[in-house]
């Protein structure tokens, strides 16, 4: 495609120019031009992503997905990937069943964007104005609606459209009607990343029914006096003393957020979750045995959730424990069990050692990941630790598709790839999660270690 290399070329000259001859109002001008270009280069770019994803599986291209693809291919994160997946299929043109080319789902707001009238943030408002609108409205008033809001997009801001936006909603569904299909669509709940100070955000939609489970749960758990960790002895059952009510100086949000840790402790306890790739449903918290003595430091959930160690011992207080030693290269020696090591220990051995996928670059944790054989068990390889590492389900799944696994002296994991010429591995930022070091073979295929030495294992039912 001999057109990008005319259009690097001219990026490279437009950097070079100099610009410090221009005035405030002919740098305005420069910018307002740059910014139709690159308004134009990324609807170009939109209509690309299809023939990424219908041409190739995301297995033959290098990875999991096509926005893992995407996300390696472009360096950018997955959530943005998987918008720019998202956004081409309502502005890129579509191909029907039998090969005809059909318009986007979009087509007015597509063109304005492709001509730089409009920019990212106008199509998030469209695409949002679109998600909220009920199912029952009917297909010629959405395309008026759709033709509408391209124009106002193209001839205002990003603030005065959502305002229009808004306007149009009410129009539109003026008495706030909504079906089971709009609720059950939007339903949704969020949780950010841990912050500095450990606490997580979260966020979304309730349906009325869950909303209903949680006003009745709220009703009892979050009443004054109630699940409070001041008193020595919070009340989880019966009805707390007016004393203890009249003491409680929790706010009302702080009072549901203790009794929905309470219900979701009592819920562990219980058993009634059954088990999960071996184990019983419960906490899985990895630290080491001086952290444990020093009663300081951070431990990691098989969530990959950083644990205070006040916590821990706390969660602890009345679990069952479990621990594991290893040497200086992560590999286990020890299992504190009596009886021979099993399945379920195993997994635990897992969580201590790889914390979660141990594929280079993912982040997956250990709750949702699978074991894996490094010798396969059809072909003689045995159900032993030093045979078993950590495999979320989708890079488990390469392994039917080239990739092979083995392991290294020093407990690494390391994954290899089939040839690929065009999308090699060494290609692939050197990234991991799971607070572990990734070390790049001299093949550029990733490895990752365990931190090693001592850990005590703990399963924290309540």
């Amino acid at each position: 495609m001999y057109s990008i290399v005319v259009l690097e070329a001219a990026v490279d000259a437009f950097c070079a120019d100099a610009v410090d001859a221009l005035s405030a109002a002919e740098t305005l001008v420069v910018l307002a031009r740059l910014e139709v270009v690159q308004r134009r280069l990324g609807a170009a770019g939109l209509g690309l992503v299809p023939r990424v994803i219908t041409q190739a599986s995301p297995v033959e291209l290098g990875g999991t997905s096509h926005a893992d693809v995407l996300s390696r291919r472009l360096h950018i994160s997955k959530g943005a990937a998987r918008r720019r997946i998202a956004d081409a299929e309502q502005l890129a043109p579509r191909r029907a069943v039998t090969g005809e080319v059909l318009a986007p789902v979009l087509p007015n707001v597509a063109a304005a964007f492709a001509r730089g009238e409009i920019g990212d943030e106008h199509v998030r408002i469209v695409r949002q104005f679109f998600d909220k609108l009920p199912v029952v409205v009917d297909a010629p008033t959405r395309e008026a609606a759709e033709q509408q809001l391209a124009t106002m997009a193209a001839q205002f801001g990003p603030e005065h459209l959502r305002v229009g936006a808004d306007r149009m909603m009410a129009l539109l569904n003026p008495d706030g009607q909504f079906c089971d299909t709009d609720r059950a669509r939007r339903r949704g709940i969020s949780i950010g990343q841990q912050g500095f100070d450990g606490m997580s955000p979260i966020s979304g939609l309730l349906d009325p029914e869950t909303r209903a489970y949680l006003d009745a749960v709220f009703t009892k758990l979050a009443a004054p006096g109630m699940c409070n960790p001041n008193d020595q002895t919070p009340v989880v059952d019966g009805e707390p003393t007016p004393e203890a009510a009249e003491s409680d100086r929790r706010s009302s949000a702080q009072r549901h957020h203790d009794a929905l840790r309470a219900c979701l402790r009592s819920t562990l306890a219980s058993g009634d979750l059954g088990s999960h790739h071996g184990l019983p449903v419960s906490v899985i918290v990895t630290t080491t045995l001086a952290e444990i003595e020093d009663a300081a430091g951070i431990a990691i959930t098989g969530g990959g959730t950083r644990l205070p160690m006040r916590d821990v011992i706390r969660m602890a207080t009345h679990a069952h424990h479990y621990l594991s030693i290893f040497d200086d290269n992560g590999r286990p020696l020890h299992l504190g069990r009596s009886k021979r090591i099993a399945s379920a220990d195993q997994r635990i051995v897992l969580h201590a050692k790889d914390r979660g996928c141990t594929h280079p670059h993912c982040t997956t944790p250990g709750y949702l990941c699978q074991a894996h054989h490094i010798s396969e068990w059809a072909a003689g390889g045995g159900t032993d630790i030093d045979n078993l590492t950590f495999a979320c389900a989708p890079h488990h799944r390469l392994l039917d598709h080239g990739w092979t696994t083995r392991k290294h002296t020093d407990g690494t994991t390391e994954w290899i790839p089939p040839p690929q010429p065009e999308i090699g591995a060494s290609e692939l930022p050197g990234q991991a999660g799971h607070d572990d070091v990734v070390h790049q073979g001299a093949n550029g295929v990733g490895r990752r270690r365990s931190h090693g030495h001592q850990r005590t294992e703990h399963q924290v039912p309540r």
